[in-house]
């Protein structure tokens, strides 16, 4: 049976195909260093653990949830908000339960775009974004993210005819891949030029929890007239170590979370309650968990930046997500480059080019193995003699 239309038109999965090539090399025995993934590789706190652990012993949990899931958890979602980021959420009409965010930023342009409508992607950027685009039959231009424009897209340089096509945009700060994160001059510049050119904003939050040096990233929502224009995406996966519970949010514009959730009143019955009262959990009870995360990506980091400088590879820090965006040495490109350290050295990176045309010259690393690793990876790099 042939695929549909819709199906043959998905891009390549660029994940799929970067973990064969590291699983290719793993099963010819090699003792590969993956810095190429996003999973996490610390596990779910006790405390969420314990709490899906006497949830699921409760019958009450073993029926179907309400569709759009329960209100006990859109109420923890809004006081999550109002705690971390003094940003009020109304959880009847200001939230809608994701089954993970990957779900929501596909879905999205199902849910408010029409075929041909123009959607503003980051590049580099997520690729998933990209699925959306395929399935729901629009188009995309990109924003390119520069060095010199601290990796935040330059609104001035879209053109007249991006500006009026264009009905939605995607953000994602702290960002997959750079490791960038937003300014509070940034956001308000973000909502002037959506409301002028009357633009639906998305911004992708799933690593909102981590930042560096103390800073904690902001939230999209605390900027004046946010809420007006658009929706924040927030993931339990980074921050709590449950990327295989799969539960993340959106918050904010109610008439677009209006029409998420009417699309998933037809197509999911949301999360297993169970599942939901250990998210009630993660966002309310104690949030040790993620300090001690943070502080063992940022010794990580140390470890990593401290290591490439010892070797003369010059690399500027990430402010947060769990994600270092390195450049490539002169003479390769971002595919060529990763190939050589799987190839040569046993380390996996992943190539920038993979993330859109301008991620062409890094490589992402990620901060996902321990600093012994992560020393052991450098090394084996430097006896390339590639940096002098």
């Amino acid at each position: 049976m042939a695929l549909s239309n819709r199906l043959q038109n998905l891009p390549p999965h660029f994940f799929t195909l970067l973990l064969n090539k590291i699983e290719k090399a793993m099963g010819e025995g090699r003792d590969v260093i993956n810095l190429g993934r996003g999973n996490p590789d610390q596990p779910t706190p006790p405390h969420i653990i314990k709490a899906l652990q006497e949830a699921v012993e409760d019958p009450a949990t073993h029926g179907y949830s309400p569709f759009r899931g329960t209100l006990a958890l859109k109420q923890a979602v809004a006081e999550y908000y109002q705690r971390e980021y003094d940003v009020t959420i109304d959880p009847e009409t200001e939230v809608a339960v994701l089954g993970g965010t990957k779900i929501g930023v596909v879905e999205l342009p199902l849910a408010i775009m029409n075929e041909g409508d123009l959607l503003l992607l980051p590049d580099p950027g997520y690729p998933d974004y990209l699925s959306g685009v395929s399935l729901a039959g629009i188009r995309y231009d990109t924003m390119p993210l520069r060095k010199e424009n601290e990796f935040l897209p330059d609104y001035d340089k879209l053109t007249d005819v991006q500006k009026k096509d264009a009905k939605l945009m995607y953000l994602n700060y702290p960002s997959n891949p750079t490791g960038v994160t937003a300014t509070p001059e940034f956001y308000e510049k973000t909502v002037a030029f959506a409301k002028e050119n009357q633009i639906a904003v998305l911004q992708d939050f799933a690593y909102g929890g981590i930042g560096f040096e103390g800073q904690k990233p902001i939230s999209f929502l605390q900027t004046e007239g946010a809420k007006e224009v658009g929706i924040e995406m927030l993931s339990l996966s980074k921050m709590y170590n449950m990327a295989g519970w799969r539960v993340g949010f959106a918050v904010g514009n109610s008439e677009i979370i209006e029409a998420l959730n009417v699309l998933q009143d037809h197509l999911f019955t949301s999360i297993f309650p169970a599942v939901q009262r250990a998210a009630i959990e993660a966002l309310t009870g104690p949030q040790q968990c993620v300090e001690e995360l943070v502080a063992l990506y940022e010794g990580r980091l140390t470890v990593l930046l401290t290591e490439c400088e010892r070797i003369g590879w010059n690399v500027t820090a990430p402010t947060g997500s769990f994600f270092a965006w390195l450049p490539v040495p002169e003479g390769f490109t971002s595919e060529s480059f990763a190939d050589l350290l799987l190839d040569k050295a046993d380390v996996a990176v992943s190539p920038g080019n993979g993330f859109g045309v301008h991620g062409e010259g890094y490589i992402r690393v990620g901060l996902l193995e321990s600093e012994e690793r992560l020393q052991e990876a450098i090394r084996r790099i430097e006896k390339l003699g590639l940096f002098k």
